[in-house]
């Protein structure tokens, strides 16, 4: 019994003793991350700090290994692993550098500097951008995660942070996973520019890392449609400003701003413009386009285009387009004109009518309307325009003040205002004077031509008469000379 019990104590402290032999071995393995296109660090943690003795750091990916470099005596020789050339040993902490990641890289390292050899498992991630992370507004981001390791792939939670740091939905296809994930994001925005975030999630092996990339959306910093109102002869501003200062974006792009008048297919090209090295706009006017003008001299990425006295037929969609390798994005100015007439122009009249017209360039929305209406008048002197019609007319029989409404959801956007005024009363003489003298010169003239006529008759009839007698006499002697012949 007693040896027994001796063996078995032996059992355990032998048993004790592997325990603590191997405790601090496998407190020397460990797992790093690193990722592509950047440098990785790794530790030669247990050393004995001989800075004389040789340390050499080997690479083995899937049973097949090959020497880094190697240190020893302040000499550097360096082995033929495939990440040699991109790889630096630190001679005074034995550390291991290496630049420029890539998924190959990916393996066991191992350092072994007269100490318990310290390995290192690598697991190495590719973050790929489409279009280098350079994009036009309301395009797809497509980002690409790969993984490589030595041991397998495990299967990873991803989640994607804006600049924000809000999480965004995307849409994740895991055909090729756990190799290779891929996550699409719909339509950028302008506001989406910045460092991004992608959240590298597993549980085993515990893996915890954020991959950070830039995103950068050429565009304007105001992309919805924006109406425009004014009125007849006012002055109108159309101006766009573009982020490309603000997200120093390098690259050349060219643009043009478009005109497409309401109620008319047809698209006229106002400008072109293009960057300068210098990060101005150059903007070139076409010559047969000479009423707006352009603003010159802007360094903060605005166009502005003005048109000094709007017509109701400047109205229309101003599309402001921006064109790199092929691809297209534009933000749209649409000028709303409003204009005010009165038939007939002039005074009113005493006891007459006049019909005021009011009217806006193209059709109104479900929401919108025109509201004609009396300054200090009665609810009866409204008059509201039917849905969807761009005109209403009101008749007018007193002089007064009136107010043009264009109003959209209770909400007026543009006004426009006539005066109806009075004619004078010696204006009313005047014009009956006028009248009455106009009336009685064309009964003068009207009289002056029947008695002109009734003259020249008499005068016709006068000849008539001379040129009978005359021919009478003529016969009457040619009958007496023949008879005097015959006797």
């Amino acid at each position: 019994m007693e040896r027994c019990g001796a063996v078995v104590s032996c059992v355990f402290a032998v048993i004790l003793v592997l325990q603590l032999g191997l405790t601090p071995i496998m407190a020397q393995q460990e797992q790093q991350i690193g990722i592509a296109g950047k440098e990785v660090i790794l530790s030669c943690k247990a050393i004995n700090n001989q800075k004389d003795g040789t340390c050499t750091w080997k690479y083995k990916y899937k049973e097949v290994s090959s020497t880094i470099i190697s240190f020893s005596k302040a000499q550097v020789f360096k082995g033929k692993a495939p990440m040699t050339h991109r790889s630096e040993l630190n001679s005074n902490s034995k550390k291991l550098k290496v630049s420029d990641l890539s998924l190959d890289d990916a393996g066991i390292y191992t350092c072994a500097c007269y100490s318990p050899v310290v390995s290192i498992s690598l697991h190495v991630f590719k973050l790929t951008i489409s279009s280098n992370g350079h994009f036009l507004t309301n395009e797809d981001l497509e980002l690409t995660l790969m993984q490589n390791s030595s041991h397998s792939q495990p299967h990873l939670s991803i989640k994607l942070f804006n600049i924000n740091n809000d999480i965004v939905t995307t849409e994740i296809l895991q055909e090729e996973a756990p190799q290779k994930y891929i996550l699409k994001l719909k339509q950028l925005k302008a506001i989406d520019s910045g460092t991004w975030m992608c959240h590298v999630y597993s549980n085993s092996p515990s893996i915890n890392q954020n991959i950070s990339f830039d995103v950068k959306v050429l565009g304007f910093e105001k992309e919805r449609l924006e109406i425009i109102y004014t009125t007849v002869g006012n002055t109108a501003i159309l101006s766009w400003r573009l982020n490309f200062r603000k997200i120093k974006w390098k690259e050349g792009f060219t643009g043009k701003l478009n005109w497409e008048p309401q109620g008319n297919t047809a698209i006229h090209e106002l400008l072109n413009f293009s960057v300068t090295t210098h990060q101005e706009l150059h903007k070139t006017k076409k010559s047969n386009h000479i009423w707006f003008e352009i603003s010159e001299g802007k360094t903060d990425g605005t166009m502005d285009v003005k048109i000094p006295k709007v017509q109701l037929n400047h109205s229309g969609q101003y599309k402001c387009q921006l064109e790199i390798n092929g691809r297209r994005t534009e933000s749209v100015r649409a000028l709303v004109v409003m204009q005010v007439t009165a038939i007939p122009a002039g005074p009113l009249s005493r006891g007459g009518k006049m019909t005021l017209l009011c009217q806006v360039s193209g059709p109104l929305p479900s929401n919108a309307h025109l509201l004609w209406e009396r300054v200090n008048g009665t609810q009866m002197e409204m008059k509201k325009s039917k849905q969807h019609e761009a005109k209403v007319e009101v008749n007018v029989s007193a002089p007064g003040l009136w107010n043009c409404h264009l109003v959209e959801d209770n909400n007026k956007k543009i006004s426009l205002n006539y005066t109806v005024e009075e004619a004078h009363v010696w204006n009313s003489y005047a014009v009956i004077g006028i009248i009455i003298g106009a009336s009685v010169l064309v009964i003068g003239l009207a009289c002056m031509c029947i008695i002109t006529g009734m003259r020249w008759q008499r005068r016709r009839k006068r000849a008539r008469r001379m040129a009978q007698a005359k021919q009478y006499l003529l016969e009457k002697k040619t009958c007496q000379c023949q008879r005097r012949m015959y006797k």
